[in-house]
């Protein structure tokens, strides 16, 4: 929430700038405690680093290893159990330890936080400009006027398509990116010296994280401003960062330059982090040669690339064509266990809420064994089909069957029955799993709800399942609370499986988790489906995952399915523009890569593909 202190007496500010060649930010022996039940737990421990003026240091590792703990103790934002020790000192001048008043004047004015979600960042009930006028005045003497012209200047720096009107909206009437950009714009307000971006783009889509990676690259150039970016996307780090620092466990375990850490990992985490990352054109261990996209995308669209020779374009070419040379033939056994034809979803209408069509003229099949992935950024109606195939939304028009029966117009005695034939595995598993039952009783739930097992048999088939999704028979006793993310995400697939269904739809199922984590989730849910041979309805935005499960791709856009064909047909050699766009927006995890992609992402903006 914004701080309501009276600008129009704005405090006077301490001038921090350093000597020429000093850091902007030097810490040394950083270490941050939290007390819980009477003992100091460490969340960092002796973190040494530092950035200089128009220099990115990404702070890497996965959740827990006190990325994000260490960086909020440099502006003292951490809860009151904490205690932090050593050195913070910007552009030379000790910070860490400051009275709070002086600290609320290197906040905004010197430092300044980009967070990963800017909804719950800025406060609701204020428009964006009064939030960002109200920064400026607070940390600057300057008449209404002037700060109304200047936060115009900013939101049109930042590259909102409307800075007028963004300047009298309301955060939630701005999209994600919008917002991002909008919070971008408040941070900027008093050109900080210190940039700290907090997993910036975790919540956004690939072509709209492409274009705030494009405008942090660009503000960085304009600014000169150190900036130290927090996240898990080892594609957002390629991207952006110079140098890096890999943390395990709350401590630094390797540092280098950005060529030095994806070229040559030393340290044995640092190798498995980086393997465990899904690559779009990857092997994946099914046989066939890994494949360049972004030759394979430049060659489908014509477009040249300066960074790579014609040689070594010509040779990537071919490597594709092996590669499509071994795709599925897609021949298919059986009836499709999902089937759409001219499908339309609407969400019923709500008090005066009117109803909203969501998906228009869909037709997809799936058949047994088969695993189609649906992709597409917010809003394009993934979700909805998934939702609509398990009966949770009614079908408008056209006809929707799983396993032969038709869902279109069913009542509720047929959905129930139907329900037992199909799974869904959701996007966060902490709020999918009941917290006040045991993960063996929610496992077993809906075996009992449906009357297939009890007693001696019920428990039996919990044993099955957890031995399934490869957990310890033991924690059918633990609670939710007690598991990992990627253990409960572990019993989601197994309740899952519960009732043997013919049809999983599996919503974004590893978007929450760790790479390390997501690697090792993807790889079971892969082995399962191989075993089990059950047909998947796979939703996501992230179209490496999707690369390494799916038979088939959909492609969807604005509530249409634009585009659908086999997995090397979509990915290799898309045909759709917007096919194109979204495959030259996936951040690969790899500097020289990344920088090919960046570079056909532009020219296909330029040439309006």
């Amino acid at each position: 929430m914004t701080e309501m202190i009276d600008p129009a007496i704005p405090a006077p500010v301490e001038d921090l700038a350093g000597e020429p060649g000093t850091p902007v930010l030097r810490v040394t022996d950083l270490s941050v405690d939290f007390g819980v039940d009477k003992e100091w737990v460490p969340a960092a421990i002796g973190l040494n680093y530092e950035v200089h003026a128009g220099e990115v240091l990404a702070l890497v590792g996965e959740s827990g290893s006190g990325k994000s703990a260490s960086s909020m103790a440099l502006l003292g934002l951490l809860p009151a159990n904490s205690r932090t020790s050593g050195r913070v000192e910007l552009n030379g001048r000790e910070i860490l330890g400051l009275p709070p008043a002086k600290l609320r004047q290197v906040r905004g004015n010197d430092v300044a936080v980009i967070f990963q979600e800017p909804m719950t960042a800025m406060n609701p009930v204020y428009t964006i400009g009064f939030q960002i006028v109200e920064t400026l005045r607070l940390h600057n003497a300057i008449s209404p006027e002037e700060a109304r012209q200047r936060a115009l200047r900013l939101l049109e720096m930042v590259e909102l398509p409307d800075p007028e009107k963004a300047f009298k909206s309301y955060p939630h009437q701005l999209s994600g990116g919008q917002r991002q950009r909008a919070m971008i714009a408040q941070s900027l307000s008093c050109d900080p010296k210190l940039l700290i971006a907090d997993e910036p783009t975790t919540a956004l889509d690939v072509t709209v994280q492409a274009e705030i990676l494009d405008l942090m690259r660009s503000l960085r150039n304009k600014l000169d401003s150190a900036i130290v970016l927090i996240t898990h996307d080892m594609g957002v780090v390629a991207d952006l960062a110079d140098r890096i620092a890999v943390m395990r466990h709350g401590r630094i375990v390797e540092t280098g330059t950005s060529q030095e850490i994806f070229g040559n990992p030393r340290h044995e985490y640092t190798q498995q982090l980086l393997a465990s990352v899904p690559r779009l054109g990857g092997s994946h261990d099914r046989g066939e040669a890994e494949v360049d996209v972004t030759a394979a995308l430049a060659a489908a669209t014509g477009v040249t690339l300066d960074i790579v020779d014609n040689d070594e374009l010509a040779r990537r070419e071919a490597q594709n064509e092996a590669a499509l040379a071994k795709a599925a033939d897609g021949s298919i056994q059986g009836s499709p266990v999902l089937e759409l034809a001219n499908v339309a979803i609407e969400y019923p209408k709500q008090g005066r809420v009117p109803a909203f069509r969501a998906v228009e003229g869909a037709n997809l099949k799936i058949y047994p064994g088969q695993v189609v992935g649906l992709v597409g950024e917010s809003g394009s109606g993934k979700t909805t089909i998934g939702r609509a195939a398990v009966g949770l939304l009614p079908v408008a028009e056209g006809s929707l069957k799983v396993a032969g029966q038709e869902i279109a117009g069913a009542g509720r005695r047929q959905l129930q029955s139907l329900r037992r034939s199909v799974g869904m595995v959701f996007q966060d598993p902490s709020s999918s799993l009941n917290p006040r039952l045991p993960i063996g009783e929610s496992i077993g739930e809906p075996m009992y709800l449906a009357g297939v097992a009890k007693g001696a048999e019920l428990q039996k088939r919990i044993e099955v399942l957890l031995d399934q999704v490869e957990l310890p028979r033991g924690y059918r006793n633990r609670y939710p609370h007690e598991l990992s993310g990627g253990q409960k995400q572990r019993v989601g697939i197994a309740r899952a499986l519960a009732l043997q269904p013919k049809l999983m739809v599996a919503d974004e199922p590893t978007s929450a988790l760790d790479v390390s984590v997501q690697a090792k989730v993807l790889e079971l849910f892969r082995d399962l489906q191989e075993q089990l041979g059950f047909a998947c309805l796979f939703v996501t935005h992230d179209l490496a995952v999707i690369d390494v499960l799916a038979d088939r791709i959909c492609v969807m856009r604005r509530g249409s399915i634009v585009e659908q064909g086999t997995r090397d047909e979509i990915l290799r050699n898309p045909q759709e523009a917007y096919t194109q766009r979204l495959l030259a927006a996936v951040p690969l995890p790899d500097p020289i890569q990344q920088r090919e992609r960046r570079e056909l992402r532009e020219q296909l903006l330029g040439s309006g593909q």
